[in-house]
C-alpha cells in the first residue's frame, strides 16, 4: 500500500538539498537526498538512500490553494502558508519510510502542516517522527 503525505509550508520555508539534509540529520534518520533534488524544479521520483541502500519517493512541489479546494477545512489551519510538497510512495516499505521520514524533517525544522489525505488528518511532527522510526525498525 502506498504512502502519500502533503506537508503544507511557506514558499520560503521550501529548503534546499543542504537544509532537508540537516533537518533528516538532526532527527537521526539514516536518510540521504539525492543530489538531484532542487526546489521547485524537481519533480516526479526523488532517488534517496536510506540506510546504505536505495530508497526513493516522488514528489511534487505546487501551489496549496488548489489542494484546499478538496480539502477545504485546511483553510484555516494553514496561516500564510501557500505551498503544498506532496510526497508519495510506490508502496515500497523503504519508498514509504522515506515519506515519512521527509515529512517529519519538514514538519520539525520548517514549519510544515502535514497532512494526510487519505485520513483528513493532520499529523505532528513528533507523531511522524515516531511513526518514521517504528516503519525503519520493521525493514528487514
Amino acid at each position: 500500500m502506498s504512502q502519500s503525505l502533503s506537508a503544507i509550508l511557506a514558499r520560503t520555508d521550501v529548503p534546499a538539498r543542504e537544509a532537508l539534509e540537516d533537518a533528516v540529520e538532526a532527527l537521526k534518520f539514516k536518510l540521504s537526498v539525492d543530489e538531484s533534488y532542487v526546489p521547485f524544479e524537481s519533480k516526479g521520483y526523488l532517488p534517496c538512500t536510506l540506510n546504505g541502500e536505495d530508497g526513493g519517493l516522488n514528489i511534487r512541489l505546487d501551489a496549496v490553494e488548489p489542494y484546499l479546494a478538496e480539502f477545504p477545512g485546511l483553510k484555516d489551519q494553514i496561516g500564510l502558508r501557500d505551498t503544498l510538497v506532496g510526497l508519495r510512495s510506490g508502496g515500497d516499505p523503504r519508498e514509504d519510510v522515506c515519506v515519512l521520514m521527509l515529512a517529519a524533517a519538514l514538519a520539525e525544522k520548517f514549519d510544515a502542516i502535514v497532512h494526510d489525505p487519505k485520513k483528513g488528518t493532520i499529523i505532528p511532527a513528533d507523531k511522524l517522527a515516531a511513526w518514521a522510526r517504528s516503519q525503519f525498525a520493521e525493514l528487514d
